[in-house]
């Protein structure tokens, strides 16, 4: 990191030190944002509405191709619809998503999306968008690229500017078609995903990762239930399907690290995926997959979990992936992304923040976002982790949880309701969270106790306090994180 020798910090009531003659020319903005992806480019938009000056950066500009990042929760859509942005899902062949069927062991229950949501009922039921992730950024990325406060850069960051006398950070070291380059702002942003560069040197938590998604393409695959995401459960870990455009279903497969029948030894993961898989798919699906399995390109993600940190340093802000990530199966990333940006529009407003070279003010208004956000952010966040950790059940106590979720849901009403409206991110209370899963505890133990026999019921209580203390520790850390994170 490279430092420099400048004058103190300014005051409050002092302009920027950047002249504003040249500043595009010498390569001076109010805010560089490094990452031109779901939060970069849609932050980047936002701002240059609010008359900042903005550099956008991403080290490479051709379309992306990856196999997360495809389903948008309605949550995520309305987010988009209060930062002007939704025309960015259209013409990009994306499929209506109203819900989801979750399959446990062949035995499928619909879960729509709700009408009522907040006390609040609808005249239709929300919906979300899948698509193809690199079509989605390419519409975020030309949306930016209209902007005339934006100037989107094909850039690599390599490292930032310093203060040596304020420890402010100044802008960003870059690489630009092999030149070395330097970016000045009074803001910077750090947006460059799951594999943040930067993380390390400014958050004081490390992803933690416990499986990967593996992913396929699949072509003209006969979804049991239309225009809805689709969980399998079984024996083993989830697995994911849903459509992201008008021929193509994306399937991702669940494998924890250390899967045995997915170690080299017993022919790798294609292996797994052909054997141990494929029969637990619908009957619908099968031939596809195999295809896709013998033809297609086999790709995985590691499934990571990041709790959020409040930003401290001045002159830099980090968010999206590089700053909060809970595992994909819930398809929340996107969703806590845009939300973020809608909160940030207001913190961040010229009428709040006059100067972002004030960077005291600046620090003070993202303690604020650190705490607004958390409404939804933990929902989320908390409810990824669960569920994760219930669907993907390996001992007798999250069996019996995952069988008392799945009886649950059956009961229908709020019972899918509630869920459903806190995973789609409509619904922004951690009490609501709170009282579902406990009570899928409870209905979970009353499931055990009520087929127990009288000589088996010591120990069916026995049994139930066990299955009560596991899902007090499914939830504790994830708290503990959110709350102290």
């Amino acid at each position: 990191m490279p430092m420099i020798l400048d004058s103190p910090p300014l005051s409050p009531s002092q302009s920027s030190p950047f002249p504003l003659l040249g500043r595009h020319e010498n390569h001076i903005s109010d805010v560089i944002i490094v990452g031109a992806g779901i939060l970069g480019c849609s932050l980047a938009i936002t701002l240059g509405r609010q008359g900042r000056s903005v550099t956008l950066l991403e080290k490479s500009l051709k379309e992306p191709d990856r196999i997360v990042g495809e389903l948008l929760q309605p949550g995520g859509v309305a987010a988009l619809e209060k930062l002007g942005i939704r025309g960015c899902l259209e013409d990009i062949d994306a499929v209506v998503v109203r819900g989801y069927e979750v399959i446990y062991y062949g035995e499928g229950v619909q879960i729509p999306y709700p009408h009522r949501a907040n006390g609040i009922v609808e005249d239709k039921r929300p919906e979300g968008r899948s698509f193809h992730h690199g079509r989605f950024i390419r519409r975020l990325r030309e949306a930016a690229m209209k902007e005339e406060n934006i100037n989107v850069v094909e850039s690599t960051a390599t490292g930032t500017v310093k203060s040596e006398y304020t420890g402010h950070i100044l802008g960003v070291e870059c690489v630009t078609k092999g030149r070395l380059d330097v970016y000045f702002a009074d803001l910077t942003v750090i947006a460059d995903g799951y594999a943040s560069k930067f993380r390390k040197d400014y958050l004081p938590h490390a992803p933690i990762s416990r499986s990967k998604f593996w992913g396929l393409e699949l072509i003209d695959t006969d979804l049991p239930r239309s225009q809805h995401g689709h969980v399998i459960l079984g024996d083993g870990a989830p697995v994911l399907l849903y459509q992201i455009g008008t021929h193509e279903t994306r399937a991702l497969v669940d494998i924890p690290d250390g899967l045995d029948s997915a170690s080299s030894a017993r022919g790798g993961v294609k292996s797994h995926l052909r054997e141990v898989v494929l029969p637990s798919l619908p009957k619908s699906v099968q031939p596809s997959f195999e295809k896709a399995l013998d033809e297609g390109r086999l790709r995985s993600m590691p499934n990571s979990f990041l709790p959020a940190s409040t930003n401290r340093v001045p002159g830099l802000v980090v968010l999206g992936d590089a700053m909060n990530m809970r595992h994909p199966l819930t398809g929340g990333g996107m969703t806590v992304a845009f939300n973020d940006v809608v909160l940030l529009r207001e913190l961040l407003s010229p009428e709040n923040v006059p100067n972002l070279a004030d960077s005291k003010l600046v620090l003070q208004q993202m303690r604020v976002f650190h705490w607004r956000r958390k409404n939804l952010t933990a929902v989320i966040n908390i409810l990824a982790q669960a569920l994760y950790d219930l669907f993907a059940a390996n001992d007798p106590q999250l069996k019996r949880l995952q069988h008392g979720c799945i009886r649950y849901f059956q009961q229908g009403g709020a019972c899918i309701d509630g869920p459903i409206g806190l995973l789609a991110g409509i619904i922004r209370r951690p009490f609501i969270l709170f009282y579902h899963f406990f009570s899928v505890a409870l209905l979970s133990i009353w499931i055990l106790i009520t087929k127990s026999t009288l000589l088996g019921l010591p120990g069916a209580i026995l049994e139930s306090v066990a299955i009560f203390a596991k899902a007090c520790v499914v939830l504790g850390p994830v708290v503990w994180a959110e709350v102290w994170g």
